[in-house]
């Protein structure tokens, strides 16, 4: 049974308040994971502690840095269930993982931060790994 809706809004504005769109529906999925250019993250939000604490201040601090992803959004974990199951059908060979984050480049995998690398640790590490992903594989935006 998914949790309450009423329990997980405020950790979905959490993300969604800074631009991360939210996938509800498989279909929703496919469409962000199946567009092959560029950049995409993936973020497996949940209700844990290291979830508020480390994972979503991570992604939040990262977001904020000069390079970042050309598409980002998050599926729910505990809420979402066919929309979560969806997504980490596109990261198959990893066990599933709440929190998580999926990094794409052309639609191929190619960063992906567990939960154990997230749980014990503080926003700011996560962010610093984060932004060293984007680094590697985000270009620099054009200045005007």
């Amino acid at each position: 049974m998914p949790y309450s809706e009423l329990l997980v809004r405020p950790m979905r504005e959490e993300l969604s308040s800074i631009g991360v769109r939210e996938l509800r529906t498989p279909d929703e999925v496919d469409a962000f994971l199946n567009e092959k250019t560029g950049t995409a993250m993936l973020v497996v939000n949940s209700v844990c502690g290291c979830a508020a604490g480390m994972a979503r201040p991570g992604v939040r601090l990262a977001l904020e840095g000069e390079r970042r992803p050309d598409r980002v959004a998050s599926v729910f974990a505990g809420q979402d269930l066919d929309a979560t199951a969806r997504a980490r059908a596109f990261i198959a060979d990893i066990p599933p993982s709440s929190p998580s984050i999926a990094f794409f480049k052309d639609g191929e995998l190619v960063y992906f931060m567990p939960r154990h690398r997230i749980e014990g640790r503080d926003a700011h590490q996560v962010a610093h790994d984060l932004t060293q992903v984007f680094a590697e594989f985000c270009a620099v935006p054009a200045t005007t």
